[in-house]
């Protein structure tokens, strides 16, 4: 049997935050749940939902930690040990605000561009080379500041936008883990419908 790929999806806990941008990632763990016919459940002992799926005889872990994004990573670490996922099978599907709305970016290591959920990620596997799906959320227009604006739910013009890109994150996903990165960035990588 092949080895087993992580797939994290960062973001904060509660239907207070469920629909905001900061977590659109959620989304993206729960529409593979539901693709692969898999079934999230509480991991003992750590602040984290699990669930084992499989896609092309590739072995799938898709979890959402319980925990606030800036204090994702603990968790996620502990589970990949737990489970003998090395740092280099990890994918976090993350927000960011560095992106168009709708850009999507797959990569693997380098920078977290100050993005708290990918420091704790970093610190908690000692180690920056886990890939990231990167979905663009674009920044806050005027002086809003950039917390506040990620905290909020998406605007209802963009809300098919978001549809779409979370579809194909998904797809990016499936690819990246049994097609690799290059192939899987030629296919997913995508500009948003604002550039900035």
């Amino acid at each position: 049997m092949a080895d087993p790929w992580l797939i994290a999806g960062l973001g904060n806990p509660g239907e207070r935050y469920a629909p905001t941008r900061h977590n659109v990632v959620a989304l993206v763990v729960s529409s593979l749940r539901e693709t692969l016919g898999a079934r999230l459940r509480k991991v003992r002992f750590l602040p984290a939902e699990a669930a084992e799926a499989k896609y092309r005889e590739v072995p799938l872990l898709l979890v959402r930690p319980g925990t606030w994004m800036n204090l994702s990573g603990p968790p996620i670490a502990s589970f990949a040990r737990r489970r003998g996922v090395p740092v280099d099978r990890v994918v976090a599907c993350h927000d960011e605000l560095d992106l168009p709305f709708g850009a999507l970016r797959i990569k693997k290591g380098g920078s977290t561009a100050g993005h708290h959920g990918l420091d704790s990620l970093v610190e908690a596997f000692r180690s920056p080379d886990f890939y990231r799906i990167r979905m663009g959320v674009g920044r806050p227009p005027g002086r809003k500041d950039p917390v506040d604006f990620v905290l909020e739910p998406f605007a209802k013009p963009e809300r098919d936008e978001v549809d779409s890109m979370v579809a194909d994150a998904c797809d990016a996903v499936l690819s990246l883990v049994t097609e690799g990165l290059s192939v899987t960035q030629s296919r997913y990588n995508r500009g948003g419908i604002r550039e900035s």
